[in-house]
């Protein structure tokens, strides 16, 4: 029987992001989207302090949320504040919107073993922010990168070990 949990995350453009969470075992399910922010129905054009994120629904029974957090910090640079690749802004932030205290002492078990590995140059600037109203984006950003494999992308995997 499956456990199916939400996760909220952003870490740059959620067209990469989306793209390598959807084929993680025990993800379910993918949405891009906008979150954090200032106004209600936020647009591409008009999201101001949201993030572009992404909603993650996985099996509890296949993957955790500490090993979603540990793939989220081998495929964005963390140590970045407001950036990513060619992308600025605190739209490309790097924030994990947290929804309960499990969340938060395991999101924070997981930025000290990244700091203490040493992988990154610098600290993790990854913001602990509590969870916001997440606003589906466009159908046009949803599936991205699949509807076109030659898109713009600055996620990639940069460790193959695991942090935990």
């Amino acid at each position: 029987m499956e456990n199916l949990k939400k996760a909220y995350i952003a870490g740059g453009c959620f067209w990469g992001m989306e793209d390598l969470f959807r084929v993680r075992p025990g993800v379910t399910d993918t949405e891009v989207g906008y979150i954090g922010g200032e106004n209600d129905n936020p647009t591409y054009q008009n999201h101001p302090g949201h993030a572009e994120g992404i909603e993650i629904t996985y099996d509890a029974n296949i993957t955790s949320f500490k090993e979603l957090l540990d793939y989220f910090f081998r495929m964005h640079d963390p140590t970045t504040v407001d950036r990513q690749g060619n992308d600025k802004g605190s739209s490309y932030r790097s924030a994990i919107f947290i929804q309960n205290e499990e969340e938060e002492e395991a999101a924070k078990e997981v930025i000290q073993l990244v700091d203490d590995s040493g992988k990154w140059p610098g600290k993790v600037v990854t913001t602990l922010e509590p969870i916001a109203k997440f606003w589906v984006a466009e159908g046009y950003h949803q599936d991205y990168l699949v509807k076109n494999p030659n898109g713009y992308t600055c996620h990639f995997e940069r460790f193959n070990t695991s942090f935990l």
